[in-house]
């Protein structure tokens, strides 16, 4: 069996954790402590990959990330190479899809986190960034590490939206859904199947961990 499509899985998602937890902290900051004009249509429009279709996302992201669409143009003008149906493509959309999956445990964590900690902080003369990072992220990281364990997972099993975007190219976008797909269209169930026993395992011990730090955060043990 071939364990390509595994390893591109295992890859996209630790990508996708990565650039989405460094994105996520400071969009969740702004979303909790921060008011300004038009916050609930911003945090909307933050969330709204999350109940949409998975096809109706893959193609809206596919018309903007063609050489004719603005991202698309864009990259290409950069780096002389098309976006589409490639890993940085599936980066993109990945990153795209799974955003509201690490703002909502992040913003659960912040909105729990003691408000007077905050002005503690603001009265001892520290700045909104700097209290962001010496106060907020000390105080919330189990919310961080379920943040990014719920992306991680969430990006194992991307389909839709990846094969809309980067299609099934071996060795480049064939992710392990989209190989388990095939695999079950090609009567090849042995493959299918032991691809699906090396993924449930990972997906139920992250889920194991995601339990874990929800106690703690609660119960705080």
């Amino acid at each position: 069996m071939d364990l390509t499509p595994l390893w591109l899985s295992m890859k996209l998602a630790c990508m996708t954790t990565v650039i989405l937890v460094i994105i996520a902290a400071p969009l969740t900051y702004l979303l909790v402590y921060i008011r300004f004009a038009g916050k609930s249509f911003f945090e909307a429009l933050l969330t709204l990959p999350m109940v949409l279709p998975p096809t109706v996302l893959g193609f809206y992201l596919l018309l903007v990330m063609t050489p004719q669409g603005n991202i698309g143009r864009f990259w290409q003008a950069v780096t002389g190479s098309p976006l589409i149906f490639t890993f940085a493509g599936i980066v993109v959309a990945s990153l795209v899809y799974s955003l509201p999956f690490a703002i909502q445990p992040m913003k659960a964590a912040f909105e729990k986190m003691d408000r007077r900690l905050l002005e503690s902080a603001y009265v001892l003369g520290l700045s909104p960034l700097t209290t962001f990072f010496k106060v907020v992220i000390p105080n919330t990281i189990n919310g961080l590490a379920a943040s990014a364990i719920l992306v991680f997972i969430h990006t194992l099993g991307e389909f839709g939206v990846i094969l809309m975007v980067g299609g099934s190219i071996p060795g480049e976008t064939k992710v392990a859904s989209i190989a388990i797909y095939e695999a079950v269209e090609a009567l090849r169930y042995r493959d299918a199947a032991l691809m699906c026993l090396i993924l449930v395992p990972i997906s139920y011990l992250f889920l194991l961990l995601i339990n874990r730090l929800t106690r703690r955060r609660i119960y705080g043990a």
